[in-house]
């Protein structure tokens, strides 16, 4: 496996582990017995607000679930293009590692650093792109 299939494969592992901090906290804010039934007595109008942290970490995945197609869809077509992995593995890790701080930072309540992170992954992106339509190969 390359080392830009490697890092596709990290991001889809951090969109499928990334709900868990928040899905954690529902779970103690509600209580085990309405987590299990899946939602507490008049819900939604008497739903538990949860922590602003579990609200941010919660946007943090949908933005991670809705970056991860397109950065997928680029990944496959700069393999199948043929671009030199030595090309695309740089951007492919940078954007890794920009949904990581990007994550941290958000549920943080970081405003300063998330947006240079997205931006920093949203680049990263467009980079593999446009080696795939010809720039790296």
């Amino acid at each position: 496996m390359t080392s830009t299939l490697s890092a596709l494969v990290a991001a889809a592992a951090l969109a499928l582990l990334q709900w868990t901090p928040y899905i954690a906290q529902r779970a103690f804010l509600w209580g085990l017995g309405d987590f299990l039934r899946n939602y507490p007595e008049g819900f939604p109008a008497r739903e538990p607000e949860p922590p602003l942290w579990a609200q941010r970490a919660k946007r943090a995945h949908l933005n991670m679930v809705e970056s991860l197609p397109s950065f997928t869809a680029v990944v496959l077509a700069s393999h199948v293009a043929g671009t030199p992995d030595v090309v695309t593995a740089t951007p492919a890790f940078l954007f890794l590692v920009a949904r990581v701080a990007y994550a941290v930072a958000y549920t943080a309540g970081v405003p300063f650093l998330r947006t240079p992170t997205y931006l920093l992954g949203w680049g990263a992106t467009l980079y593999i792109a446009a080696q795939a339509l010809g720039g790296g190969a």
